[in-house]
Formats: C-alpha cells, structure tokens, sequence
C-alpha cells in the first residue's frame, strides 16, 4: 500500500491489492477524519495503526463517499469514530449491503471479519460544514457514479476529496452520465488545488482543469458513439472494437483496467440508450 502526504497533515492510502482504491486520513488536534477505507482488512487495519500512531485521540469521524464495498469493508476498524454517509448510502448498505458482502466473502474468506458500518450522521442534500481542530471540511452531494457520492472540500488547503467521481476512467454502470458531466462541472467550479480520486493518483495543482476536462470530453464521446451505433442498427459488441485510447484516455491506467471499465461504460450506455429509445 501507498502512503503519501499531499498537505502537511492530509495523508492518501492507495491501495496494492485492489484498483489503486484510495482512502484519506486528515490529522487534527481533536482527532482524525478518515475519508473511506480500503477494502481488504490487511490494508486498512494499516490505516487504523497509522491513526492510533498519530492522533492521540484517535479517528473522530469517518465520512464514506459511497456505499461501494472497496470504499465501505474496512469501516469496522474505527468503532469510535461517527461515521457520516449520504442518506442513499445508507439506504443502499441497509438493503443491498449484507448480501453484497455474503458474495464477497465466498471468494474472499478473509472477509469474514468485516461488519458494514452503520451512519451516525447523514446528508440528503445541500451542504453539511463539519469543524474539527484548525479544519473546516464542506460534505455535498456530486452524483453521477453513484447516485448517493458525497464529495469533501477541505476549505483550508482547497482539497477535494472526490470519491469515485474523478477517476482515471469516468464510470457509470452503477450512475447516470448526465449527473457525472453535471458533477464533473461542479469540480471545475471549485477550482480545488488538488484532487484526491477515488482510484488512481493524486492530482496535482496545474493538472486539475486538464483532466477534469479530458474525462467530460471521454463522456461526450462515448455518448455520441453509442448514439451512432444505435441509430445504425450496429449491436452492442461492435462498439467493443472503440478502444479507450480512441475516446482520449489511456489504457494502461489503473493498472490496466482501463479497458475494462470502458468496455463496460460503451455497454451500459448501450443497453440505457436503446431502452430509452424504444
């Protein structure tokens, strides 16, 4: 697993194990704030020592952008934290959550320990200010991956803690597409100073308007491939010959998942837009 600081007391984990999936620690003198966790126990019961190692009082809150189980499973290891989620996160742990996990279990036992979390505190819409120590973090809604993604602007350094909305592949099997362009915008809008992805690298001052921009471009195209594809009578698999190189991103990223996950976009988009055509 990967630690870096990005601020003098902001810290992403990146995982080795599973997609490059990120989870922050902010350290404060009233405790941690701990954005996500990672979804293998062995890697996040790190993140939990770092967090004992370094704040004497411990991780006060937990915010979790979504209800994704690479974001969600390691949770359980900060039982004294409030943790704070979207009210659709909620919803979405309670009714699809412990069957999820069931499923992951069989193929990965060293789940058994994992107990999903439970919120403290919850976010419909609008914006939730949360102060702790010298920090002031704004918690707000930015779906389009998931329809329950919260984002956390940290307003002192202008970090943006962007979940699985900013990712080196813009995904949408479990979204909307014109909620993540809508969401994406909103990132432009904030003109944060960096962005901590939900998978992947950390991006940088200087590169955030690029990529920003590059993933809503890699949206339109794909939008508009399947729109051809579906008025041309083509079926879905030809798209599968539209590599992701061709629609502006790279394939080698996220350690060569790319293709997959937009492989995955073209069919989803497909399967939507054929339905709402007929």
């Amino acid at each position: 697993m990967l630690r870096e600081r990005v601020s003098t007391d902001i810290y992403v984990f990146t995982s080795d194990l599973y997609v490059q999936v990120t989870s922050g620690v902010i350290m404060t003198p009233e405790g941690a704030v701990v954005i996500d966790t990672l979804p293998f126990p062995v890697e996040s019961r790190e993140i939990a020592r770092f967090v004992a190692q370094h704040s004497a009082p411990g991780a006060r809150y937990l915010i979790l952008t979504h209800h994704h189980a690479d974001h969600t499973y390691g949770a359980y290891l900060f039982p004294r934290a409030q943790v704070l989620m979207h009210e659709r996160c909620r919803q979405l742990l309670q009714s699809r959550g412990e069957e999820g996990l069931a499923a992951a279990r069989a193929e990965a036992p060293e789940l058994e320990e994992v107990v999903l979390p439970s919120a403290d505190l919850t976010l419909d819409e609008g914006e939730l200010i949360v102060h702790v120590g010298n920090k002031i973090l704004r918690l707000f809604p930015m779906p389009g991956h998931s329809e329950d993604m919260l984002a956390i602007f940290i307003e002192e350094e202008r970090i943006l803690f962007a979940g699985d909305t900013v990712m080196p592949v813009p995904t949408i099997a479990d979204g909307d597409i014109a909620a993540l362009r809508q969401s994406l915008h909103t990132v432009l809008e904030l003109q944060p100073e960096c962005i901590v992805q939900g998978h992947g690298e950390v991006i940088l001052r200087g590169e955030v308007q690029d990529v920003i921009r590059a993933n809503l471009k890699y949206l339109d195209v794909i939008q508009q491939l399947v729109a051809e594809a579906i008025a041309r009578g083509k079926p879905k698999e030809a798209l599968l010959n539209v590599g992701i190189e061709k629609c502006g991103l790279s394939r080698v990223a996220l350690n060569g998942r790319a293709p997959e996950l937009h492989a995955v976009n073209l069919l989803t988009l497909y399967r939507r837009m054929q339905s709402d055509g007929g």
